[in-house]
């Protein structure tokens, strides 16, 4: 059935509401699956529309999610799913159906598979292309402990350009291992798939054959399917090309229609009858089911809750900050080409792609290679500038330690969703980057108070002579005028933008790192009003270098230091202040505000500042209770 609108009150699903085990849907006869898909179908539709969150890659595996829950005995086999954008169905079908309108929120549904809430998740996923090795460690370890199960690992066309999953397959034909994968194809990763294995898909349907797998296992070759394919690359393809994992050794299966329920479930019921490393191939169609999804794939990755109140737009986004900045800094040096793992819409570079298409570089879902490309770029003379996620770079740490600070490389890392990032839970959360980067020789790392600093900081990382990062939240700016003219900011300068009863004897210095200035200078005033004491702020701007001037000047009239940060305590911004001032050996009070050493479960972006003291409130009272300790 196709629908054209989100409904907004729960639809009527008598199948689906017989199912809260997997065990209840495996009694149905396989002429009920297509109505239980359906039922489902409708059912993300209206709890999708009522949390917000993932929804073109769960409508685009419904019929796939039910033939799997129908043809394997889950929980005992596993079922592991790549990133977990698509986990929604799967919720539903093993307990949680009535849940589901709490995803995403304070005390609800996790975003993605998480081990903790159910044994139905079999591995807890965030991050892309982990679905292989995972399911390849589960199948050795049944293996050795004598389990006979079936494990299944499935992952998108997009997760499969990564190369820990061409890791994980080649390592499970040489272990022989008992492992299914299923490649959703869709064409999609969050923007659309590119490269050399999306055209080898392609290639792989344009020579109009399927190896399809008889009722008892054995495998046949048939002419493709009648029914329609349209990729994007289909042109591009070549017939000439082999199949990729028949050469490596795998067992190869499909292509196969991933919306065809009853035909998925014949598949993978013989399927079981073979052992070895299978690999079986469906095409599904993001958005699958809802017309405006099937339209505007992109566009339809994720949604905001259908009726929730929106404020009217006051600041740009930071993304948007970065991209208009990255038009303005390449109109004025033809040496800069941008780079992007697969987030141009979400790193706001779609214009900047527009602009220069052939100065921009979309690598697919392939941080590390992003990074070590950038890098000999840099070697060429160019400059360079990867556009990443602060939770994504984890996965470049090596090439960021190797490739380009040990060689001093002239590489600039625009780093977003630094900090945390609400709704997408700790999975996403930007919370290590100044831990991971400082540590590290050559590294240039700053934070912007607001977005009118972010593009001046990001000026000044471009210009500066090597490794330099720029880090950033998630969201709207704090709503300041942004200045179009280029003001490069004095390396490792910071500013001080408030002082409060500057002649007390007594000083209390609030140093703020990024995104927790604003926050700070609220609680420095509402704690100033009522103290006999001075307050300052101080914008710190560089994590590294450090104003070691600027700290040695605070240190002689300051009674109490407080650190603020948007991330980790431990090994944090802060943590660095203590390290110079022991280095310095300036003893001085000193407490640090931050993030505590635990992941944080999804809530709003606010909800989450609060619970962690690190809104305006939360600052405030840890300084009340710090001075009184002094008093």
């Amino acid at each position: 059935m196709l629908y054209t609108e989100i409904p907004t009150h729960r639809p009527v699903t008598s199948l689906l509401d017989t199912i809260d085990h997997p065990e209840q849907l495996r009694t149905l006869d396989r002429s009920q699956l297509k109505q239980v898909a359906d039922e489902l179908r409708h059912y993300i539709l209206y709890a999708a529309g009522q949390s917000g969150g993932h929804f073109g890659a769960n409508l685009g595996v419904i019929e796939l999610t039910v033939a799997l829950h129908y043809c394997f005995n889950t929980p005992h086999d596993r079922l592991i799913w790549d990133v977990g954008h698509q986990a929604y169905p799967h919720k539903v079908l093993t307990g949680r159906r009535e849940q589901l309108v709490t995803i995403r929120s304070k005390d609800g549904l996790a975003a993605f598979p998480a081990r903790e809430e159910s044994e139905f998740d079999t591995f807890g996923v965030g991050h892309s292309s982990t679905a292989i090795s995972a399911g390849l460690g589960m199948a050795l370890a049944s293996r050795y402990q004598n389990i006979a199960r079936e494990v299944v690992a499935i992952i998108g066309d997009g997760a499969m350009t990564a190369g820990m999953a061409f890791e994980a397959m080649n390592d499970a034909v040489a272990h022989q291992a008992d492992l299914m994968v299923v490649l959703n194809d869709n064409d999609m990763s969050i923007s659309c798939s590119t490269g050399g294995f999306a055209k080898h898909l392609a290639a792989i349907w344009a020579r109009g054959e399927s190896v399809n797998i008889s009722q008892d296992g054995q495998a046949y070759v048939q002419p493709h399917p009648e029914w329609l394919y349209n990729s994007r690359l289909h042109e591009a393809a070549t017939d000439a090309a082999e199949n990729l994992f028949k050469a490596i050794g795998c067992d190869y299966f499909g292509p196969f229609d991933g919306h065809d329920v009853e035909q998925l479930s014949h598949v993978f019921a013989a399927l079981k009858k073979r052992k070895g490393p299978r690999l079986i191939h469906v095409y599904t169609k993001k958005g699958k089911g809802f017309a405006p999804a099937e339209v505007e794939q992109i566009k339809y990755h994720a949604i905001n809750k259908i009726n929730a109140a929106t404020a009217p737009a006051t600041a740009p986004k930071y993304s948007d900050v970065f991209g208009q900045w990255l038009i303005d800094q390449a109109a004025q040096d033809s040496r800069l080409l941008a780079i992007t793992p697969a987030m141009c819409e979400g790193s706001g570079m779609v214009k900047f792609a527009q602009a220069y298409p052939q100065r921009f570089f979309d690598v697919a879902i392939a941080e590390q290679h992003a990074v070590t490309l950038a890098a000999g770029m840099a070697c060429e003379g160019l400059k360079p500038v990867v556009a990443i996620y602060s939770t994504f770079l984890q996965r470049g740490y090596d090439q960021l330690v190797h490739d380009v600070a040990l060689q001093n490389l002239d590489v600039t890392f625009a780093i977003d969703r630094a900090g945390l990032v609400g709704e997408d839970g700790p999975t996403h959360a930007g919370a290590y980057d100044y831990a991971y980067m400082r540590t590290i020789p050559n590294m240039v790392i700053m934070a912007p108070k607001d977005e009118n600093e972010c593009r001046q900081m990001l000026h000044t990382a471009y210009m500066y002579q090597g490794p330099a990062a720029v880090r950033y939240p998630r969201g709207q700016g704090v709503g300041v005028n942004i200045e179009a003219e280029f003001k490069p900011l004095p390396l490792g300068q910071a500013e001080i933008v408030l002082s409060l009863n500057s002649t007390a004897k007594q000083q209390i210095s609030i140093l703020a790192f990024g995104s927790r200035v604003t926050a700070a200078i609220s609680a420095a005033e509402k704690f100033a009003a009522q103290k006999d004491l001075g307050v300052r702020v101080v914008n710190m701007r560089f994590v590294k270098p450090l104003d070691t001037k600027m700290l040695d000047q605070l240190a002689l009239d300051t009674a109490l230091f407080v650190t603020v940060e948007e991330h980790a305590v431990m090994a944090g911004a802060g943590s660095s202040v203590s390290e110079y001032f022991a280095q310095a050996q300036i003893v001085k009070p000193i407490i640090h505000l931050g993030l505590a050493d635990e992941f944080m479960p999804q809530a709003t972006h606010a909800q989450m500042l609060a619970a962690a003291g690190l809104d305006e409130h939360g600052i405030y009272e840890a300084m009340h209770t710090a001075w009184a300790k002094l008093s």
